[in-house]
């Protein structure tokens, strides 16, 4: 089949506003220059995140009617509960209202002062949860990730060879867990093989410390590796994810990208010891150990979630549909991570904007200017969101990348939505050099892109 379609038909519609520039001038003024602050409903073309923000299907639907609402024991954290043990094969499954409550849960007994967590790129909140107890979030990324352009296939693995180094460097005794993030958000949504993750066990194990997964896109990840790898051509993609899963001691998991939900998340591991930190620390801030913050229709539609997702013709047509923004603007001279991941298309804002300093964010830039082209909002991934300081002088330093990320909701959007998207990003490239950059105004100390206040330069 040379036609990739929309493997579902639409039951339901909800309409959106195309608003003039002139008012989007006028919004993005009143936000702060933040887009984070901008209402949805002044929003076009929402790709700033696909985590929540995916479409659910008619039997999540039915599922959330059958949801039981009991406090203690519902038959719905059963299912729930099944549902993540199947994939991932972990003895100790614990909920959690989305994943970075999960991170906050673990990292409160495992993180600490003198602590390091190595990963392979931790993301904005994995980062922060990690640093607000003290410890180091340190990134290992493979060198071949490093040229963005090139075509290698797994350009998320972690460099086994710098864990090993740090191991030896600083002792596992300040290395309480291990973490691979699959795919790797931070630096353009590329997979991690299973070489990789198998690898990155051997070392955890000669060091008798446990590895955890970030897992909100495990089966996407499952799916490249598919299609990536000879040796798993032949493999079904639920087979895969085990794998992926048999070489892990836990993973935390927003379940608002993979499940398809549009709320909830988990913690899962095999150590009991763990297990009974986790659960106590749950029931004083998100609920009891089998709602975990959430209702049982929420976990009902999770479980019926995590089966859809493991679907290869839905895979298909998400990589085939990401795969046809990536090739549209990159023909146009778009720079563009390469190659196309799955769940979002990552402009180079360094490369596009080369004018614009990084203390200036370019990326950021360019998600204004794109929703003041045509009410398009995307996401800075570089200098704004990854806050850096020189350890001697204070002075801030910028992200290695300056990306702008459009990540696509899933069963959302259709073709003419996405051709939209590129005629947009194609006319503001034309007269890219007319763009200006930003500085901010007001910033929190942690995760400051999501309420910083800026203005143009």
């Amino acid at each position: 089949m040379t036609v990739i379609i929309e493997p579902f038909r639409i039951k339901s519609v909800e309409p959106i506003r195309l608003t003039t520039r002139e008012e989007r001038e006028r919004i993005l003024k009143e936000a702060g220059y933040n887009l984070f602050r901008v209402k949805s409903k002044d929003i076009l073309i929402d790709f700033l995140t696909d985590s929540g923000t995916s479409a659910m299907s008619s039997k999540q639907w039915a599922a959330i009617m059958e949801g039981d609402e009991s406090y203690a024991g519902s038959p719905s954290f059963f299912k729930f509960e099944k549902a993540v043990r199947d994939i991932t094969g972990f003895e100790h499954i614990i909920p959690t209202h989305q994943g970075r409550a999960a991170e906050r849960i673990l990292f409160s007994f495992v993180g600490g002062n003198g602590k390091i967590i190595p990963n392979n790129t931790h993301f904005d909140t994995t980062r922060a949860n990690v640093e607000f107890t003290g410890a180091e979030a340190m990134d290992l990324i493979a060198p071949e990730a490093h040229d963005l352009q090139s075509q290698l296939p797994f350009k998320g693995n972690m460099n086994l060879d710098a864990l090993e180094n740090l191991f030896r460097e600083a002792g596992p005794e300040k290395i309480p867990l291990v973490m691979i993030t699959v795919t790797n958000n931070s630096w353009g949504g590329q997979p991690v093989s299973m070489d990789n993750i198998r690898g990155a066990k051997e070392v955890c194990d000669k060091y008798n410390t446990p590895l955890f997964l970030d897992a909100c896109r495990f089966a996407e990840n499952a799916y490249l590796i598919k299609r990536k790898d000879p040796a798993y051509h032949d493999v079904s993609v639920r087979d895969i994810a085990k794998e992926m899963f048999s070489h892990a001691d836990g993973c935390t998991m927003s379940a608002k990208k993979d499940a398809f939900a549009n709320i909830g998340g988990f913690l899962a591991m095999n150590s009991e010891d763990w297990a009974t930190k986790a659960r106590d620390l749950l029931i004083l801030t998100e609920g009891f150990p089998t709602y975990g913050g959430l209702a049982g229709r929420d976990l009902a539609a999770i479980a019926q979630g995590l089966a859809e997702v493991l679907e290869e013709d839905y895979l298909e047509y998400r990589l085939a549909s990401t795969a046809y923004l990536g090739s549209h603007i990159a023909k146009g001279g778009v720079p563009i991570v390469q190659p196309v991941g799955a769940h979002a298309i990552y402009i180079d804002a360094r490369r596009f904007l080369p004018h614009i300093p990084p203390l200036e964010f370019p990326g950021h830039a360019l998600a204004c200017e794109l929703y003041l082209a045509g009410g398009v909002r995307g996401c800075e991934i570089g200098s704004l969101m990854f806050a850096r300081k020189d350890p001697e002088s204070g002075e801030p330093l910028p992200a290695e990348n300056e990306l702008v990320r459009l990540a696509i909701p899933r069963r959302v959007y259709t073709q003419s939505h996405v051709d939209y998207v590129v005629e947009q990003i194609l006319d503001v490239f034309r007269r890219r050099e007319s763009i200006r950059g930003f500085r901010i105004v007001k910033q929190a100390p942690f995760l400051r892109h999501f309420t910083a206040h800026l203005e143009p330069v």
